[in-house]
């Protein structure tokens, strides 16, 4: 059987609210719930023009993209921390906003991932820690390069790995 919308986007509000951190991730569980609501297109597209003779059609038109943009925009904010729902409130519509939040916080995306490569390079196995744990690490962070859609080669990766092994295994290194 067939969920309805509202069974669909009840488990939406158990959603964290996007604070700031994790934009990609938010970002793209926003815009499935708003697929979800076939309200996504006013993200991609322009208010239809008033026009001073319109047939009905073109005033339903319009009228329906009005009441999506609403919901758009609703949904948005609402997945929104109270702080920066304050902040973003006042955005005019749904694309606006959109497009001043992928300003922001694209940005950041950015300067995480200049920190996630560095975090990677300046890595370094040691004898004191177990080995599980610090392949548990490295896999931490190669995952976060999947979730930017980052792309290393995986021989490139194997030999990172190889040179971040501490002197003590360097008969490992040689196999």
């Amino acid at each position: 059987m067939a969920a309805s919308h509202k069974e669909m986007t009840s488990n939406f509000v158990k959603l964290e609210k996007f604070d700031g951190g994790n934009f990609i991730r938010w970002q793209k569980k926003m815009k499935l719930l708003l697929t979800i609501l076939k309200v996504v297109y006013v993200l991609n597209t322009k208010r239809p023009l008033e026009k001073e003779v319109e047939t009905l059609a073109k005033t339903r038109e319009r009228h329906k993209w009005d009441n999506n943009d609403y919901i758009c925009m609703s949904h948005i904010l609402n997945g929104m921390s109270n702080s920066l729902f304050n902040i973003y409130q006042s955005s005019i519509s749904a694309k606006e906003l959109w497009e001043k939040l992928e300003s922001r916080y694209m940005q950041e995306d950015a300067t995480s991932k200049k920190f996630l490569v560095s975090q990677f390079n300046n890595y370094k196995i040691v004898d004191y820690k177990s080995a599980m744990e610090q392949m548990h690490d490295i896999e931490r962070t190669l995952n976060n390069y999947k979730q930017r859609q980052m792309h290393m080669d995986e021989t490139i990766i194997v030999s990172c790995i190889i040179d971040k092994l501490p002197p003590s295994w360097k008969d490992l290194k040689n196999l």
